[in-house]
């Protein structure tokens, strides 16, 4: 077995041939093929090729040697590259989540050479996440206007967006059999992370101008197709993507005024869960209405307490 040698940032990368390597024990295969969200996959893929590469492995072997001394050394290393605490604390969770499974199959030995490593504070990601006020969340939700099909189109999607606060990827892949009837009330199917469906109730805005926009979408094939489609360029009729999703909260936020860095698609999730947290939502219900699996990452959308017309300087008087 080769000596592990802790590397500089930088200093040296695995080739694909030397991760396949690595990536080609039994039960760290099967770990990948556990993994069902692709993203989430090439994250930790990446991560693990990260710690890889850090510490010097260059054969399946040699995860035998790893102790909690080499993740030390590379959560050092990871903070003074200036890594954000949240992408931190994902590599760890990645590397920890490995080995555990590696234990449990008796590919390696001993204890998770993670577990002890202290990984950053959870942030709460205010100001970072920006949320609209109520009269931007008003003007953003009325700035297309609905004489063509393509305002019609946006109009729907933003309500959407704001009215039950989808992740881009969901909202991309809504189709026309995702609008449901469940006990008398019309309902959005929503493809979630890992494969979760969950049902909401339609709001009635934006079961309004979805109907409008469909109404006008007439040229539309029969049976079941993408919600929101592609309007112009090669790909007209298709289903619109993520990104083009993206672009049309962009486009829609310059054009009612609203000037905010770093506001995209979750902006509006964050929204949309603090509207409903404002106004009386049950926070274990949010939870499940945005498709969070832990209640500490619904948390990060909580604004309240931050709300200024909460602020102890209006009980202050004189």
């Amino acid at each position: 077995m080769s000596e592990l040698i802790t590397t500089g940032a930088g200093e040296r990368r695995l080739s694909a041939l030397e991760f396949q390597q690595l990536a080609s024990v039994p039960a760290a295969a099967e770990w990948f093929a556990n993994i069902d969200n692709p993203r989430t996959r090439r994250a930790y893929q990446g991560d693990l090729a990260d710690f890889c590469s850090f510490v010097g492995l260059t054969g399946a072997d040699e995860f035998r040697a790893v102790t909690r001394a080499h993740v030390l050394a590379w959560r050092a290393q990871l903070e003074t590259r200036g890594l954000a605490g949240a992408t931190i604390r994902r590599k760890l969770a990645a590397l920890a989540s490995l080995f555990d499974h590696l234990l449990e199959n008796n590919a390696v030995a001993g204890g998770n050479p993670v577990h002890g490593v202290k990984r950053p504070r959870v942030e709460t990601n205010e100001g970072k996440t920006p949320a609209l006020g109520d009269h931007q969340a008003k003007a953003l939700l009325d700035a297309p206007v609905p004489d063509t099909l393509k305002g019609r189109r946006d109009r729907a999607i933003l309500a959407v967006l704001l009215y039950h606060g989808l992740r881009r990827e969901e909202a991309a892949q809504l189709m026309t059999g995702d609008l449901q009837e469940r006990r008398g009330i019309k309902h959005l199917q929503v493809k979630g992370k890992g494969g979760k469906t969950r049902y909401l109730p339609l709001h009635p805005v934006a079961a309004e101008r979805i109907h409008e926009y469909l109404e006008q979408d007439n040229k539309r094939e029969p049976g079941n197709g993408p919600l929101f489609r592609s309007i112009r360029g090669s790909t007209t009729g298709a289903g619109i993507s993520a990104n083009g999703i993206y672009a049309v909260v962009g486009r829609w936020a310059r054009a009612s005024g609203i000037h905010i860095e770093g506001l995209g698609v979750h902006g509006l999730r964050a929204t949309a869960a603090t509207n409903a947290l404002e106004h009386g939502a049950d926070i274990a219900k949010v939870q499940v209405w945005l498709g969070h699996a832990n209640i500490s990452t619904t948390r990060i959308y909580d604004r309240r307490e931050h709300r200024a017309e909460d602020s102890p300087t209006y009980k202050v008087k004189y």
